[in-house]
């Protein structure tokens, strides 16, 4: 396998194929002068310290270099992917390449090259821009096709090209995290998987299981000194696809199910068009002004009514004449339909100022239909998230998904993600964090959740701290870049406000277990973290794996490795690809069929998906297991 990458991805996905695939790895990353810090990897040391002890410590560790390279690892640093670079590192004879650099361009350009020397080669790349991503598997597959000889669309697995974004794989997790009690959410293909956190039932309550019961948390999970549900945790920390006597024996744990598995999809608000409500063109005290005025004129109306005695519909349009200064004057009329007439020119003075804002502010509505919004006064549960980057774009876009309120803070007018803003219609604050003032214009004291998505790890914390003085029970998720560092935040901030929820993330953490997965041939739809470790859901085709092939979906589950979740009926030509939805003009039905009897036998045709642990995952595609008989 061949690792590139000049970011904190491609060192924890070189980790993750070592580590959970057993896989011989080449790592290739820019010279050290322009490689960024490498994360460390591993648990931080389980020590009670201060909050800036543990800091320096993660740092220290971090910019000493991190561990060596494993027995299984190469490390080969290069300033460009070139022709000669990928061949200096056997692109012509490896499994798999993934191309993880954080510009779209020089993934494409590397990923033409591996595919000229290579057309048997694996391709995994990381892509920002998913409709070019499409584009880029097809043209890249077809390449493959053609230069084997099997002609376009015969393309072999071995040949396959795979794009992906470790904003979309990480953004479901990281929306979730911000919303303790709904649902964790994995959206792919038309598909979504929701999984809910239950506490444990209370003394003679019986815990719903719900369609199936995913993981158990873990036994200190409440306990703000205890284990924080990490790998290392051992019998206290979280179990993953327990079987029923596990989840039968668990007393006072929580438990992650699977609640829905069919969706439709939430369509955005109806605002989304630009056009905004009628009830939104005028402000409340004009609106109040305007109707003070037509009661007015009712009154009008009604008193002439009784002084001349005539119809009420004449009346009313004697006093609209009146007030429009277009009648004639009542000279020779009786004192009271004169004084009425007075009252009506006194009343279509004040009408013309009203009428002169009216217009403005409509117009003013209009005009600022497509800028900026701001925060609504009497707003309140909403999520202020941080940063609207590559990251915080598709958090947002999840979460208007969702239908929860958001206020996004950004500091740069020109960010990737204002322009989603604009098209949501979200209340942007512009403004630095880290000033005071700016989390206050966020409405941040009435807030539900706190998502510090921004590239910088200090002021994702600094924004953290500031926002845990104003409320110390919000909570809070943070993305940070270093593990160890993510570790020991998490720690401290959850000792220091237990009764707070605090949860701190790595995107490349999140992100890497799906790009491992690929680059092992396996269809990964997503992952979702259960505490500090991750359940991966993939789509499997059931020939060829001794587990699955022949045996009834009960006797394929695997407690603690994997479980088939449903059966895919669907061609592989009518699959929906990455970001489109079941609105879509033409787009198919998923054809999942969910309530699969324990007694049904999985055939060599079928294609399953299910619920694996990263090393179940890793048994199930047998590569180890393989190496080790040819040893």
């Amino acid at each position: 396998m061949i690792v590139c990458g000049d970011d904190g991805l491609a060192h924890r996905l070189a980790a993750e194929l070592r580590g959970v695939y057993g896989e011989q790895v080449t790592l290739v990353v820019p010279p050290s002068v322009r490689r960024v810090r490498q994360p460390v990897v591993g648990r931080a040391r389980a020590a009670s310290a201060a909050l800036l002890d543990r800091f320096s410590a993660a740092v220290n560790r971090t910019g000493a270099g991190g561990a060596e390279p494993a027995a299984n690892e190469q490390v080969v640093e290069a300033a460009e992917v070139t022709e000669a670079v990928l061949t200096e590192v056997g692109a012509d004879r490896a499994a798999a390449l993934a191309l993880v650099y954080d510009d779209d361009e020089t993934n494409i350009r590397a990923a033409l090259t591996a595919r000229r020397l290579n057309p048997r080669l694996r391709l995994v790349l990381r892509l920002y821009n998913r409709r070019l991503g499409q584009h880029i598997e097809e043209l890249l597959d077809q390449t493959a096709a053609v230069a084997s000889g099997t002609g376009p669309g015969t393309a072999g697995l071995d040949a396959s090209t795979t794009v992906l974004s470790d904003a979309d794989t990480a953004a479901p997790a990281l929306a979730a995290t911000a919303l303790v009690g709904t649902s964790k959410v994995v959206q792919t293909e038309g598909l979504v998987l929701r999984a809910v956190e239950r506490q444990p039932p209370r003394p003679g309550e019986v815990a719903d299981p719900g369609l199936c019961t995913l993981a158990l948390l873990s036994a200190t999970s409440n306990d703000p000194a205890g284990a924080d549900g990490s790998e290392g945790s051992g019998e206290q920390g979280p179990q993953l696809l327990p079987d029923e006597a596990a989840v039968a024996s668990a007393t006072g744990r929580g438990t992650v199910v699977l609640e829905q598995v069919s969706y439709s999809g939430p369509s955005l608000p109806s605002g989304r068009g630009g056009v905004p409500p009628f009830a939104s063109l005028f402000s409340r005290r004009l609106r109040w002004s305007l109707a003070g005025l037509v009661g007015c004129v009712l009154a009008l109306a009604v008193a002439l009514m009784f002084v001349t005695g005539e119809h009420p519909l004449y009346a009313t349009y004697v006093t609209l004449l009146d007030l429009f200064g277009i009648n004639d004057p009542a000279f020779h009329k009786s004192t009271g339909r004169q004084v009425l007439q007075l009252l009506s020119g006194l009343v279509g003075l004040l009408l013309l100022p009203v009428l002169l804002a009216a217009v403005l502010e409509a117009l003013g509505t209009f005009r600022s239909a497509s800028a900026l919004r701001k925060p609504p006064r009497g707003l309140g549960g909403h999520v202020v998230l941080l940063g609207l980057g590559k990251i915080g774009t598709r958090v947002l876009t999840r979460l208007r998904e969702l239908h929860i309120p958001v206020v996004c803070v950004e500091s740069d007018p020109e960010a990737r993600g204002m322009a989603t803003a604009r098209r949501l219609r979200v209340p942007v604050v512009l403004g630095d964090v880290t000033q005071e003032g700016v989390l206050e214009a966020a409405k941040i004291h009435r807030a539900h959740a706190l998502l510090a998505l921004t590239s910088a790890d200090t002021t994702n914390l600094e924004a953290a701290l500031y926002a845990r003085s104003v409320r110390p029970d919000l909570r809070v998720v943070l993305r940070l870049y270093d593990d160890d560092f993510a570790t020991a935040v998490y720690r401290t901030l959850r000792a220091a406000h237990p009764f707070a929820l605090t949860r701190s993330r790595s995107v490349s953490h999140l992100a890497a277990p799906a790009f491992a997965g690929a680059m092992m041939g396996r269809q990964i739809l997503g992952a979702i973290p259960v505490e500090r470790r991750v359940l991966l859901f993939a789509e499997v085709e059931v020939a060829g794996h001794p587990q699955l092939e022949g045996r009834t979906v009960g006797q394929a589950f695997r407690a603690g490795a994997w479980r088939v979740l449903a059966l895919n009926t669907a061609p592989p030509e009518g699959r929906r690809g990455e970001g489109e939805s079941p609105e879509e003009e033409g787009a198919p039905a998923s054809g999942l069929v969910w309530d699969l009897p324990p007694t049904y036998v999985l055939g060599a045709g079928d294609r399953v998906v299910l619920a694996a642990t990263r090393r179940g995952l890793a048994e199930l595609l047998g590569r180890r297991r393989r190496e080790r008989a040819g040893a």
